[in-house]
Formats: structure tokens, C-alpha cells, sequence
């Protein structure tokens, strides 16, 4: 089992008055972790562009420089990566466009979900749109959609939820092409949903912290009324929010034998002060995903 314990700080990339470092996705694959996260940049003239970023560790204390995936361009700014998945041979990795185009602050109706494919987790296709209302339903008429997560469920489908209408929507695939639009529920942000035998456990971002969901069936959801914080009041780095959680269970890892949590935080102001900087990625671990451990 790997000993975190030893690590000096629970911040893995961090944010300044340029950049910011949001919603990681984590994809571990021999001995290597591949992190995607929505890296923030804002410019001299003080225009903010957002990319989909991708570094890789082995170990989470020292990191490859930063590759941007995705063009520079405000009304695409892709962002937001929700996890990498297997299918049909391929990595495919999930995540939004987060339209800025007329200088908003937060992605603005025209955001979408998007997917793109790859065969070693560096080189990527282009985005695919994700026509999560049905192929019938025009792209213009979709709706506002952000923070894509992908699973597949015990009926060997592919779900995908996503923020949607003020809380999480969720459709389903057997291709990842055509999809069929199932509900909404009451929900944060950021949702992450993890397979534990015969339930399902679901991680979302309500206004601070992480709360938790479980089901059945990937559609009838109950509020277990968590709220996980960690170190949140002793690290002034997230006091502002501590957000976007993104879990990627490796107890059966031996070489890491811990769950891990990896979130980004917003501090000492909350995010609608410092929105677009001073983000950073931090991390916890546990062994039942229910205690959870971090460097204070």
C-alpha cells in the first residue's frame, strides 16, 4: 500500500493570480496517474481562456509539465473533464464546452457536453458532440449542459450525468452515440458515481463541500445527508470552496491499496470573487470511502 502520509502538502497543482487548476479527472494505468483537470488561464489584457489540461505522475509529487488538449478560444473553452472510461478498445474521455464568447463569467447557453477518443491517453481525437437529448433534438435547442460523468450500469448501458436545468439530468447509451433521455433529479454539480456490488454510490458539489446519493438502478436516488469538507477550515487555499469531487477507487491496486479523492479549492475569497484564479488541485484518500485521510 502506498503511504501518503508522508506527502507535505494535500495541494497537487496550484492556482496563482494567472491560472487556476478545477475539476479533476483521474485515470490510473500502469503505475502511471494520467490527471485531466480544466486548467484556467487569464491573459494581460485580462481575457480568460479555458482548456482541457493533462499532466501524469507516478507518484502525485512531482508532475509532467502541462499539455493544453483543446484549442484556445472562448466560445468552445472546453473544460470540466468528468473520467476516462474503456470502450471498444479505446480510452474516451468525457467533458464541456463552457462558452465565454461575450466576456461572461460563467458558461453561457450555448455549453455542451463533448467526448473525444484516444488509444494511449496522450494523442486525442477531435470533440464529439454528446446528443444526450436524442439525436432528434437540435444542438441549438438542448439546453444549457455541463460536467458530464460516464458509467456503465449493471444493464450494460452507458449513463451519462450531467448539470442540467439546476440540478443533474442523466441518459443512457449503448453506443455512446445514441442516447435516450431519462430524467433529472435534484442534485449539485460535478456528480462522480462509483459501483459498489449491487449499489451504486454518487458524489456531487451542492453550494460547499461534497454530498452524497445512493441507488439501485442509476435512476431512483436517496440522499444519505453527508457533507464531506476534509481539512477545509484549516486550509485557507479552499476556504472559499472545496468542490468538484472526482473519486477513483484503487483498494484493489496493490501498488496503491486506497481510495482517492481528488477535488479543487477555491480560498480565502469564494468563488465568486476569484472565479478564474487561484484555484488548486488537492487530494484525500480512504480505505471504505467513508474516513477519509489528507495532509493538514
Amino acid at each position: 500500500m502506498y503511504d501518503f502520509s508522508d506527502f507535505s502538502s494535500p495541494v497537487l497543482l496550484r492556482g496563482d493570480e494567472r491560472s487556476a487548476f478545477r475539476d479533476p479527472a483521474v485515470y490510473y494505468h500502469n503505475g502511471m496517474f494520467h490527471l485531466f483537470f480544466t486548467l484556467v488561464e487569464t491573459e494581460e489584457d485580462g481575457r480568460v481562456f479555458l482548456y482541457l489540461g493533462y499532466t501524469t505522475s507516478r507518484d502525485l509529487k512531482a508532475f509532467a509539465p502541462v499539455r493544453k488538449l483543446t484549442p484556445r478560444d472562448q466560445s468552445l473553452n472546453y473544460s470540466s473533464p468528468g473520467n476516462v472510461i474503456r470502450f471498444n478498445d479505446e480510452y474516451v474521455i468525457c467533458f464541456q464546452s463552457y462558452c465565454r464568447e461575450n466576456g461572461e463569467k460563467y458558461g453561457n447557453d450555448n455549453s455542451r457536453l463533448f467526448i473525444m477518443r484516444s488509444a494511449d491517453l496522450v494523442h486525442w481525437s477531435a470533440p464529439e458532440l454528446l446528443r444526450v437529448k436524442g439525436n432528434e433534438v437540435p444542438r441549438e435547442q438542448m439546453g444549457r449542459m455541463i460536467d458530464p460523468y460516464l458509467i456503465q450500469g449493471k444493464d450494460e448501458l452507458w449513463y451519462c450525468f450531467f448539470k442540467h436545468k439546476g440540478g443533474a439530468s442523466y441518459s443512457r447509451s449503448c453506443d455512446l452515440l445514441n442516447w435516450e433521455y431519462c430524467g433529472h433529479m435534484a442534485c449539485g454539480e460535478n456528480v462522480c458515481v462509483l459501483r459498489q456490488g449491487e449499489l451504486y454510490r454518487l458524489w456531487h458539489s451542492p453550494k460547499n463541500g461534497i454530498g452524497e446519493k445512493v441507488s439501485t438502478d442509476l435512476i431512483h436516488w436517496t440522499d444519505t445527508g453527508k457533507l464531506i469538507t476534509l481539512g477545509q477550515q484549516h486550509w485557507d487555499w479552499s476556504k472559499g470552496r472545496l468542490t468538484a469531487a472526482m473519486i477513483l477507487d484503487l483498494r484493489d491496486e496493490p501498488e496503491i491499496g486506497v481510495a482517492l479523492l481528488f477535488f479543487h479549492g477555491t480560498g480565502p475569497e469564494d468563488e465568486s470573487v476569484i472565479f478564474d484564479q487561484h484555484a488548486c488541485i488537492g487530494f484525500a484518500w480512504s480505505s471504505d470511502l467513508e474516513h477519509w485521510k489528507y495532509i493538514q
